[in-house]
């Protein structure tokens, strides 16, 4: 993470190490999809009259400059239904580590926010936009194309905000706002940091509308990567069939393994199961970051193993930082894959020691668990590595062309002289 030129390198604390390893399995399978960014109605606005979105078309930039929004498509339809639904809501706001940190940044940064003009992107229930009105801003537009918006329009009445906080109900690239605005908050971060492409519509949002100079919360997000070790999961999945009920059902092994680590799988790990010091995959800073470099992301690693264990796949996880706009121009060396300790205080809300430092939220395996978890990429047979040797390779994270919300995973890996590819699909 960027800070004042002082990088950290995804871990936050001391690698504690023994010969049992006690890794922390959450159950299987994918947690509903996150983020939220773009139209279910890709027009906006409700019959009701109650949510606004302006019409001042003489406010907009020249016809000759604009650029046509990309088109809403069905799976973009059937995502941004899946928001309506209360549960997924429910989930992110009860992951405390989550809000309190997104609160905490909002509060930290109300200089930037009081008397301030500032845009939710995907606004969800609006919990960050009444935050942001909490903190004194003169007025937030919260946007979001779910239908969820509806019930955000509701909680602002509800809390008597409605003079300060503006639901628009549709797409980002859409919607119309017809002033520049102070401040952009979005929690726009998927597993993986990159599934479900909701930072394009954040991006989209900071070019039509925030101000230069203006503050983005999060500023800054670094996705990491690390070999895993975790033979209690291999067991549960593949070794079972070795031996059910005293029947041999090995034949069973080859389908179980496709079946198990075919695709990616969200869940939590401790930090004894990671093998080596993480490197980072992707740095971003929200402020420059353009669309088209969230085509195709690729990186190189070269990991030396602390341990002689199987080396069961690679783990990935994400910090974001919360920093000023004056904290947000020397991104160098993390880009690169360079990055040093940094000193950290308990928890998710990580403090530099410099008190004047960024917030960051962080889903290490080292910090106390979130929704996100950690995204594991399982080989379907282990490779036996020895304390030292060294694991290197490529990963290259693209959007499907299936459908763009959707993630490609290539994962070239070599070590002892052998060499592996792996390809899978985040859906």
């Amino acid at each position: 993470m960027q800070s004042g030129g002082d990088y950290t390198n995804g871990f936050h604390g001391e690698l504690q190490r023994d010969e049992k390893q006690v890794p922390v399995l959450s159950a299987l399978g994918r947690a509903k999809r996150r983020s939220r960014g773009g139209a279910r109605d890709p027009r906006g606005g409700l019959t009701n009259g109650e949510l606004r979105v302006s019409d001042q078309i003489s406010e907009q930039k020249p016809l000759e400059t604009q650029e046509s929004p990309p088109p809403c498509t069905d799976f973009d339809v059937a995502y941004f239904h899946s928001y309506a639904h209360v549960g997924i809501h429910e989930e992110m706001i009860k992951d405390r580590s989550r809000t309190e940190t997104y609160r905490e940044a909002i509060m930290q940064h109300q200089s930037f926010i009081q008397g301030k003009v500032v845009v939710d992107v995907g606004c969800g229930t609006g919990i960050l936009s009444i935050f942001c009105a909490q903190a004194g801003a003169k007025r937030v537009y919260a946007v979001d194309a779910s239908d969820i918006a509806v019930q955000a329009n509701e909680v602002v009445k509800a809390n008597g905000l409605s003079d300060k906080v503006i639901v628009l109900h549709g797409r980002v690239e859409d919607v119309e706002i017809d002033e520049e605005v102070d401040v952009i908050i979005s929690e726009w971060m998927g597993y993986m940091l990159l599934y479900e492409s909701m930072l394009g519509s954040v991006i989209t949002a900071r070019d039509r509308w925030l101000k230069p100079g203006g503050l983005i919360l999060p500023s800054h997000a670094t996705l990491y990567m690390a070999p895993i070790s975790h033979p209690d999961r291999y067991s549960h999945s593949i070794d079972f069939w070795r031996n059910v009920y005293g029947i041999d059902m090995s034949a069973m092994m080859q389908l179980a393994k496709q079946c198990a680590f075919e695709e990616p799988s969200v869940e939590s790990i401790s930090g004894e199961t990671v093998l080596t010091w993480p490197e980072v995959v992707k740095h971003i800073d929200c402020q420059t970051i353009k669309i088209q470099e969230l085509d195709s992301v690729t990186a190189r690693y070269k990991f030396k193993s602390m341990m002689r264990a199987p080396m069961h796949g690679f783990a990935f996880w994400f910090d974001v930082e919360f920093s000023e706009p004056a904290k947000n121009t020397n991104a160098t060396s993390v880009a690169n894959g360079s990055s040093s300790v940094s000193p950290f205080t308990e928890g998710n809300q990580k403090k530099r020691s410099n008190p004047s430092d960024a917030l960051v939220l962080s889903t290490s395996p080292e910090s106390p668990p979130t929704h996100w978890q950690q995204t594991i990429v399982y080989f379907y047979d282990p490779i036996d590595v020895e304390q030292d040797q060294v694991i290197e390779g490529s990963v290259t994270l693209s959007q499907s062309k299936e459908n763009r919300r959707f993630m490609n995973i290539h994962l070239e890996y070599s070590s002892a002289g052998r060499s592996f590819v792996k390809e899978s699909v985040m859906r």
